[in-house]
């Protein structure tokens, strides 16, 4: 009757059905209109881009280590399932000496035996050990796609960076130029004793700080290039790559959906999802710890004098105990509270991980909105200036040369043009933390640890 109540509760072990411990609301505070990729990046069209992170993505070593971590994950699966199966071990002894009237009898006492152990999993706890652990393994593939998402959020921001920055250098050297020619002039202007030898000092400072500002973008190159070459699995120091001239058109801003669509489809989640489910199978097994244990053991053993009879005699013997735990301690108690915390920190865990989910789209969100009306901005400032430098160009024509208003107007202009650019590029970035904080996971290529 033992057997049969305990092969119930053994059957009774599930996973157990958790619901968010958070309240949030159904929809996103906005939503565009633009169907979104689960390859998200395919959304900029840009076919240099795709190719780098189709590379990245087999060859990247932190994301091949996660494999790795997904096969210790399977193995700790495996060897926890061993439990079910029954244990068989062999054990030969001999011990002889040679017949001295034959010469070539060994004779002494020769024996095998073979035996079998096996715990009957009354109340569930291998199941649920079992069973917890292959939630680990979902845990891990979790793990591989949160990280080819952050490694693909991270080539694409460095890819945008790289073109942000040989854009801010052509400016910079057109801006150059620009300045090396109103040194000229202003030089021409202080020979003829029309400009003060202040008005060629305030022009050549603006010379070098343009100059000074291009050493700092070229530096800047070389370091999204070698964070290219580490994320695409390189090294870095010679490695080169094209860009496009100009960054791509975004358009609207993609479908966010529904919340519930999000905890669905964000790996980071289901994770906590996985982690709380395998804290409280491992309740179950805690809980189980504390009930007897039932085992069985079988042997089957031959001995004699020597070889030739070894095998010719077995005896055989089946036995069962029962392991009834009285005093511990309290270390199975004990073991029984430090896994329910464990699983109450889950589900503590697995709210705080929506909600952080769901902050990243809305911060996404809010800072791309701004940012497009930033960049309208400046875009009328820029506008603004030029109009005003065109007008004192006009003016110094027919001899009303203000140095110190075209120096004011000529560096405000050249500094306007960078921050647009910079506006521009930070625009892209938040395109990438939406799409980003959105993805959820698709179909990868077979790589080398996978």
């Amino acid at each position: 009757m033992l057997l049969c109540c305990g092969l119930s509760a053994a059957c009774s072990v599930n996973k157990k059905a958790f619901s968010p411990p958070v309240h949030v609301a159904e929809t996103f505070s906005h939503s565009g209109d633009t169907p979104w990729l689960e390859r998200w990046w395919l959304n900029f069209n840009d076919d240099g881009l795709s190719r780098l992170i189709v590379n990245a993505l087999t060859e990247n070593l932190d994301l091949l280590a996660t494999y790795s971590r997904l096969e210790q994950a399977k193995a700790v699966a495996a060897k926890t399932g061993a439990e079910l199966i029954p244990a068989l071990n062999a054990l030969t002894d001999a011990q002889g000496s040679l017949d001295g009237h034959s010469g070539n009898s060994l004779m002494g006492d020769f024996s095998v035996a073979f035996a079998a152990g096996y715990e009957l999993d009354l109340w569930g706890r291998i199941r649920a050990g079992i069973k917890a652990a292959k939630l680990d393994i979902e845990s891990a593939r979790q793990d591989i796609d949160t990280a080819a998402i952050t490694l693909t959020a991270e080539i694409a921001s460095a890819w945008y960076q790289l073109i942000e920055q040989r854009k801010l250098l052509r400016l910079l050297n057109a801006q150059i130029e620009m300045n090396k020619q109103y040194v000229k002039l202003v030089n021409v202007r202080f020979r003829a004793g029309i400009a003060t030898p202040a008005d060629v000092f305030q022009q050549q400072q603006l010379l070098e700080g343009v100059i000074g500002d291009r050493y700092t973008v070229q530096a800047t190159i070389d370091v999204l290039l070698n964070q290219l070459a580490i994320l695409s699995g390189q090294s870095p120091g010679q490695f080169t790559i094209e860009t496009p001239d100009e960054f791509p058109e975004l358009g609207d801003m993609p479908v966010t959906g529904l919340t519930s669509d999000l905890i669905a489809r964000r790996p980071d989640i289901q994770k906590a999802y996985y982690r709380l489910q395998a804290a409280d199978l491992r309740i179950a097994a805690a809980v189980a710890d504390r009930l007897p244990k039932l085992s069985l053991s079988a042997s089957i053993n031959t001995s004699a004098p020597n070889l030739d009879g070894l095998f010719l005699n077995w005896m055989d013997t089946l036995a069962g105990n029962l392991l009834l735990p009285i005093i511990d301690g309290g270390r199975r108690i004990a073991e029984v509270d430090r896994n329910e915390a464990l699983t109450n920190e889950a589900l503590r865990l697995y709210g705080q991980t929506i909600l952080q989910a769901i902050n990243e789209v809305e911060n996404a969100l809010s800072q791309e909105q701004r940012q497009h009306q930033r960049v309208e901005s400046l875009k009328t400032q820029l506008q603004y200036l030029n109009d005003a430098n065109t007008n004192i160009a006009k003016r110094s024509a027919y001899g009303a040369f203000d140095f110190l208003r075209i120096l004011s107007t000529l560096n405000s202009l050249q500094a306007m043009q960078r921050t647009l650019l910079r506006a521009q590029g930070v625009l892209i970035g938040f395109r990438i933390d939406l799409y980003r904080a959105l993805a959820g996971h698709w179909p990868q290529a077979p790589t080398a640890e996978g």
